[in-house]
């Protein structure tokens, strides 16, 4: 592939078209750091899953603590995802990318060292946050310096690929480190790779001319109550791990974030120099895009969560040859990445955001019916690969879309915006399946069946919800404009 600046097809030499200098530089040198860095980020969300029995094993982490290893990463990378993206635009997109990376790398490695509950679980949340300001900026760098069409379709395909296999590869990982070595090196793994991409950051990416003018013109108001509503909102998902969706610890966050993002709405309607110019939502395929990402966000995430417990708790696979069972899944996400890459250039988002949908959701009812005795090879490898196939389809046009037509002052928003719907619609999928999968488990339990069968079941069942969600991802496909979207 050529997607040098040099290539009449290629990137433009003034990828960054604000303030730069207009130095030649290879544009897949930027799509290396982008793409490294985002595997990282999405890598360490389901790395750190396979690890966490020994993880508690060796701090003597209690059950709630646990939980929040996970939950604590989910959080703040979720609360901070939309002013991360916007920061991009505000500050400059490389100085942020490198802030990102370092907090991010940082907190890494001081995970790593943790000998106390407490430790681990700042860190992460630290980890979220450098997270939630790397993961837009990756997307932004290449919706600007990817700006004629068909590069941006190729380059997107790279990035679909990356975005698609992290999680099932994260699986993989985690479980040859945890095996080999110690759960300390699913977070010191991050250290060398986060100082060497910040050495190619600095050498290769360009610095956009960031568009705040002085403390005035930050949208203060609207930063803390997005950041603090989106917080309070998944706080409130995350904690139905412990607490019922009717309690007190649940509705009063819940009810709380909701009211702040109607505050921050109000203050954005009004705002000179709003954080998110509500104009942007008027772009339809925009709107359409970040629902097919928050409906894939619901199915998908549960997806990983449930055959990872099946796997290990149903048919006692070692967290090596559950990440084993995987690969399978990431090659095949790769795949059609690849391929729906190509097809978009041709045909537009449209088409491949109703197909792939419905292809992962025929994967997931298939998978659903999956039973405690069964073979890896007939229950769980078939089914799989069709939903992989499905997702792959799903994820580039689905970043082609969200980002067509928006100006390169507004990238790192749609980027932000983007990553704020898949996460938050996979923090709230994620919450809702596991208490219908819970439910129906213990349902089968109390009335004496076995336990394995019970959990299987349990499984079964939300991820045949979760195919019904990814209908609805389908249904949003729909709503897209034609392919003329894809061209601008």
């Amino acid at each position: 592939m050529s997607t040098t600046q040099t290539a009449p097809t290629g990137a433009p030499a003034a990828a960054h078209t604000h303030g730069n200098t207009h130095a030649h530089f290879p544009s897949w040198a930027v799509l290396l750091i982008a793409c490294a860095a985002q595997f990282m980020v999405i890598l360490d969300v389901s790395i750190v899953n396979v690890a966490l029995p020994s993880m508690q094993h060796d701090l003597g982490l209690s059950t709630n603590g646990l939980q929040w290893v996970v939950n604590a990463y989910t959080l703040t990378f979720a609360g901070f995802l939309l002013f991360g993206g916007r920061a991009a635009d505000l500050f400059g997109r490389k100085r942020v990318f490198l802030f990102g990376l370092t907090v991010f790398t940082l907190a890494s490695v001081v995970g790593g060292f943790a000998q106390n509950e407490a430790t681990i679980v700042a860190a992460r949340a630290v980890q979220g946050i450098g997270g939630a300001v790397l993961a837009p900026a990756t997307l932004s760098l290449l919706t600007t310096t990817y700006t004629e069409p068909h590069a941006r379709a190729r380059a997107l395909g790279i990035w679909g690929s990356v975005v698609g296999a992290g999680g099932a590869l994260g699986a993989l990982a985690g479980g040859v480190l945890t095996d080999l070595l110690s759960w300390r090196w699913v977070l010191f793994v991050n250290g060398p790779i986060g100082l060497a991409l910040f050495i190619g950051a600095v050498a290769v990416l360009l610095e956009s001319k960031g568009q705040v003018r002085g403390v005035r013109s930050l949208d203060v108001p609207g930063t803390v109550t997005v950041t603090l509503g989106l917080t309070a909102i998944v706080y409130a998902i995350v904690s139905t791990d412990t607490y019922a969706w009717g309690s007190a610890h649940t509705l009063v966050p819940l009810i709380a974030g909701l009211a702040l993002l109607g505050v921050f709405l109000l203050i954005e309607a009004r705002s000179s120099q709003p954080l998110v110019p509500l104009g942007i939502f008027r772009l339809r395929a925009l709107s359409a895009a970040n629902g097919v990402a928050a409906f894939v966000g619901g199915g998908m995430f549960a997806y990983w969560f449930f055959l990872t417990l099946y796997l290990q708790q149903v048919h006692g696979y070692s967290p090596l040859e559950a990440g084993l069972a995987f690969l399978p899944s990431s090659v095949s996400i790769v795949i059609a990445s690849q391929v729906s890459g190509k097809l978009v250039r041709k045909i537009g988002p449209r088409p491949l955001l109703v197909v792939g949908p419905l292809l992962t959701a025929t994967g997931l009812a298939w998978l659903s019916r999956f039973s405690a005795d069964g073979a890896y090879a007939t229950d769980v490898l078939p089914a799989t690969i069709v939903l992989s196939l499905g997702l792959g389809l799903t994820m580039v046009p689905m970043t082609v879309a969200a980002t067509a037509g928006v100006e390169p002052r507004q990238a790192g928003l749609a980027s932000g915006l983007l990553n704020t719907s898949r996460q938050v619609g996979g923090a709230v999928g994620l919450a809702v399946l596991a208490t219908i999968a819970n439910t129906h488990a213990g349902s089968l339990r109390e009335a004496g069946q076995p336990a394995a069968e019970a959990l299987t079941s349990g499984y079964g069942r939300g991820l045949l919800v979760s195919a019904g969600i990814l209908v609805l991802a389908a249904v949003a496909g729909a709503l897209l404009p034609g392919r003329t979207a894809a061209r601008h």
